[in-house]
């Protein structure tokens, strides 16, 4: 990597690469237990599927849990994630999903390739000054239609996740407003069409928010 690299997307490389593999032991089977988010990812994948299908992508697919239950919704599905040992992780347990180490904002697809594209929990590391970059990378990368799905904590405040797992690493954990994150889609090109917004369950500490929106034909 440069040194020339932005310190937030070096400080969430180490996070992951230190944690990757507590990480994935403690969410491998999360979303067995989250409906909602299985509701939203089926939507997605229908709405892939009835345009004609095509190459998708989850991006911030950590050990590629979401990537893997797209792919067994019948999408061709490709993962992309900062941390090199996440990627590892993903390999490892999809061997048939391409996944491959790369950053948000310099998304390593081409113009209007991407017949829908997925980014669960992940824009909740990116400073918000950069948030308007991130989202024209999404509508830079998404074929005309094509729609985009996105998960992130509701809220104002970040929080501070120190020493994980015990490992001796911290990371902020950046809240969003649904309304602003609609805003950010919107100046980039993206309609938004669903807003759910659920209340914390079990361990949650705040809301949880869903967004599909899709880039204008």
């Amino acid at each position: 990597m440069t040194s020339t690299e932005p310190e937030f997307l070096t400080a969430a490389r180490t996070f992951y690469d230190t944690v990757a593999a507590d990480y994935a032991d403690r969410f491998r089977d999360a979303l067995a237990a989250t409906p909602w988010e299985r509701a939203v990812l089926g939507v997605f994948a229908e709405l892939v599927t009835t345009a004609g299908g095509g190459r998708v992508a989850e991006l911030g697919c950590g050990p590629g849990r979401i990537t893997g239950h797209l792919a067994a919704l019948g999408l061709d599905v490709h993962g992309l994630d900062l941390s090199p040992r996440m990627v590892e992780l993903a390999r490892a347990a999809h061997p048939a999903i391409p996944f491959e180490v790369g950053s948000l904002l310099d998304l390593p697809y081409g113009d209007g390739s991407l017949a829908g594209a997925v980014a669960w929990y992940s824009i909740i590391h990116t400073p918000a000054e950069h948030l308007p970059r991130l989202f024209a990378e999404f509508h830079r990368v998404l074929a005309p239609g094509a729609p985009l799905a996105l998960a992130f904590q509701v809220g104002d405040t970040p929080l501070r996740v120190e020493e994980p797992f015990g490992h001796p690493v911290a990371l902020d954990f950046r809240r969003r407003r649904p309304e602003r994150v609609e805003a950010l889609a919107a100046a980039a090109g993206l309609t938004v069409t669903t807003r759910l917004v659920r209340e914390p369950e079990a361990d949650e500490k705040t809301p949880q928010a869903y967004l599909l929106a899709r880039k204008e034909a």
